[in-house]
């Protein structure tokens, strides 16, 4: 169990403020943090990380990190940090980028090969793509088997095809290393996909905590529209069936009959519209 009690003075988009997060978080659980710019969200990230002081506990178990007469340096904090922009080493080749994390060779070759970096690891970082980068990034910060990996939107610079194929990669490495994982995401797909929480905050507080599904579905609403989306899942409800379908920055939900759930499938592009208030959802073509 983590266990985070903390404040600290805060100038966000909206001037001063006063972050004040309370939460528990259990061990091995994928959490996704969002809100607005400015909110606070990196903040407790670089706090739990060392990077930041604040004032309040943060517990590891039994183990704690911070109180008020105690404060464990970053180096060993046993944290895993995964930054938007790769934060690699130019000089160094694949694997030497993986090694001076730890020299574990075993371990830099198994991570490579699960992230299919295997054949890349003498090269450079500036002989990589922007997905084989961040690739790398999250092999480095798991080299030591870290209690808590966190990652400050890890995927948003890069294109939807790569975003849902590291999306895999991400949450085969946290549910094999067993890893307790914080992301910050603004995209409501992908943290449908890859949390099992979501925490909301904002001006430094946190106003929504609860299963993905819930808090994404009352964040996002459902509204009158016409656009084309993904399926993230379609689940059965007694006689009826229901698609999740992610458009743009929304998660909807759309009733369908078993008949249209016969031709649809998780992760098919679709169009949905409305007729009378009444959903209605179509295979798309690309």
């Amino acid at each position: 169990m983590i266990a985070i009690d903390i404040h600290k003075k805060l100038y966000g988009s909206d001037g001063e403020m006063e972050m004040a997060v309370k939460l528990d978080i259990k061990e091995g659980d994928f959490v996704a943090l969002s809100g607005k710019s400015g909110s606070g969200k990196t903040t407790l990230l670089r706090i739990l990380a060392g990077l930041e002081v604040a004032e309040g506990t943060i517990m590891i178990g039994e183990r704690c990190w911070q109180d008020a007469r105690y404060f464990l340096a970053p180096q060993k904090r046993e944290i895993g940090f995964v930054f938007q922009e790769y934060a690699l080493f130019d000089n160094m080749s694949v694997e030497e980028n993986l090694l001076f994390v730890r020299k574990d060779k075993q371990l830099a070759k198994h991570l490579l090969e699960m992230t299919e970096l295997g054949a890349l690891k003498k090269r450079r970082p500036a002989q990589l793509s922007g997905g084989q980068k961040q690739r790398i990034s999250l092999c480095r910060a798991l080299m030591n088997r870290p209690k808590l990996l966190l990652m400050d939107e890890p995927l948003s610079a890069l294109d939807a095809r790569m975003r849902g194929k590291l999306q895999q990669e991400i949450l085969t490495l946290h549910r094999e290393f067993g890893t307790t994982t914080i992301m910050v995401s603004h995209d409501p797909s992908e943290m449908y996909k890859m949390s099992q929480r979501v925490i909301i905050i904002e001006q430094g507080k946190i106003i929504n905590d609860g299963p993905a599904k819930e808090i994404l579905l009352k964040q996002s609403g459902s509204q009158k529209f016409s656009f084309r989306g993904e399926i993230l899942d379609i689940v059965k409800m007694d006689v009826i069936y229901v698609a999740i379908v992610a458009i743009g920055q929304q998660v909807v939900e759309v009733v369908l009959s078993q008949e249209e759930s016969r031709g649809l499938q998780i992760g098919e592009v679709v169009d949905v519209s409305t007729k009378a208030f009444s959903p209605h959802i179509t295979q798309g073509h690309l």
